[in-house]
């Protein structure tokens, strides 16, 4: 997972780029499913329904645990997930006050 690269679902219309990525290889997935670096040839496959929350454009999703950070560059409705572990919507940073 180099940083900058792209990745497709393969069961709906998810597209991410990868901001952080781990330094050993993931099981990314979408929808339930492998997803496959983009331009890359696939077979189209069924969602899995326990993978049906769907993600939104422009925000980015994280696992703390393995340090990846992914951004939607194209919203679908399969949940990202590595392995059996669905990521989460990155928090923002709360801005400071100005008094």
């Amino acid at each position: 997972m180099r940083t900058g690269s792209r990745w497709k679902s393969t069961v709906d219309t998810t597209e991410v780029m990868v901001i952080r990525g781990p330094s050993k290889d993931i099981d990314l997935r979408c929808g339930g499913h492998a997803m496959v670096a983009s331009g890359t040839s696939f077979e189209a496959a069924e969602i899995d329904p326990a993978y049906a929350d769907g993600t939104q454009v422009g925000k980015r999703y994280v696992d703390e645990e393995l340090g990846l950070e992914l951004l939607v560059s194209k919203a679908g409705s399969g949940t990202l997930s590595v392995a059996d572990r669905s990521l989460h919507l990155k928090d923002a940073k709360p801005l400071p006050t100005s008094d």
